[in-house]
């Protein structure tokens, strides 16, 4: 049996769900257009097989001719318009009846239920935040493409790109749970090059950067906070480290021991009008804090706003960003 949507009465009942539920997705409609009718039916028929439908994952339908205060808050202007919510918070949007767009999608949607079923099996959250969100702004982590990220000079001995972006708490906050290093470290010095492709183009507000370096003084050689960071943006590829030690940087980055809260994180406010339509990262991190030859990272966030899609494994060229 096909699962039906929900049909959003007022904006306080849209406000209920989102607040109630761990996982929205929302058909924004006219009854009058034939393709916002045929799309909310489509999506009832992707959601039927979703295990966790009606705990986790409500489907909603929004009439934008009755509830124009909403359409306005969301910039509806295309129809049908495909939102998908998690915690309240918007995670990815897509405008007209675009089949590849609303399949990436519908792929998310999958992840995201799959995730919060786990959630619930396990009585956890695995939805760690080292430091609030800025206001207005969203996660937009998950828009990182890891199979074709990479890290230069890591300790193989640490964890790789992926524990970087993992969502879960670092065991460094948890007593040290488990056997594996869910932290990188450098290698043969302090520096680190990560490059970061995005599946879509992307408007960055803040960067969260945890660090938890253990904290015995006699310990020589215990890995340092990262001080001095480069940001670039728009690189088709990783950097090589003469390369980034000479190239004019997007941003450049001087944290001090006041920036790290107490959960170890220190979040970096970009210069958003250099980080507007941005379809990759590189993070260079020039040198510690302290006297040691190693850098340490437990976690890092992107905060911010996604935007459409671009073809998976092609970046777009790019010209020069407009100053401040």
């Amino acid at each position: 049996m096909v699962s039906p949507a929900v049909e959003i009465k007022s904006p306080a009942e849209w406000s209920s769900l989102l607040d109630a539920t761990n996982i929205v997705v929302a058909q924004f409609y006219s009854p009058s257009n034939a393709a916002s009718l045929e799309a909310i039916h489509v999506l009832e028929h992707h959601s039927q097989d979703l295990e966790g439908h009606g705990t986790v994952l409500k489907v909603a339908k929004v009439n934008v001719d009755e509830l124009k205060a909403i359409k306005s808050a969301y910039s509806i202007t295309t129809l049908p318009t495909t939102m998908l919510f998690q915690n309240g918070k918007e995670i990815d949007k897509v405008a007209g009846d675009n089949p590849r767009r609303l399949a990436q999608l519908v792929e998310k949607l999958k992840r995201a239920v799959d995730s919060a079923k786990t959630e619930q099996a396990s009585g956890s959250s695995s939805s760690w935040k080292g430091a609030a969100l800025p206001r207005g702004y969203v996660d937009v982590t998950d828009q990182v493409e890891l199979n074709r990220s990479e890290l230069l000079n890591v300790d193989t001995e640490t964890g790789g790109v992926r524990v970087l972006f993992s969502s879960e708490k670092p065991s460094a906050l948890s007593g040290g749970k488990g056997t594996a290093k869910d932290w990188v470290e450098s290698d043969t010095d302090e520096q680190l090059l990560l490059f970061m492709p995005f599946q879509s183009m992307l408007k960055l507000h803040t960067l969260q950067i945890t660090s938890l370096p253990p904290t015995d003084d006699d310990d020589d050689e215990a890995p340092m906070r990262p001080k001095t960071i480069k940001l670039f943006v728009n690189k088709p590829h990783n950097l090589g480290f003469d390369e980034a030690e000479d190239l004019q940087a997007t941003q450049d980055i001087e944290l001090s021991e006041s920036d790290w809260n107490k959960e170890g994180t220190a979040s970096i406010p970009l210069r958003y009008v250099r980080f507007q339509n941005i379809n990759s990262l590189v993070l260079f991190v020039v040198n510690g804090d302290g006297d040691s030859e190693k850098v340490r990272i437990d976690r890092l966030r992107l905060i911010g706003e996604s935007g459409a899609a671009r073809d998976m494994g092609k970046l777009e060229k790019i010209g020069d960003l407009p100053g401040e």
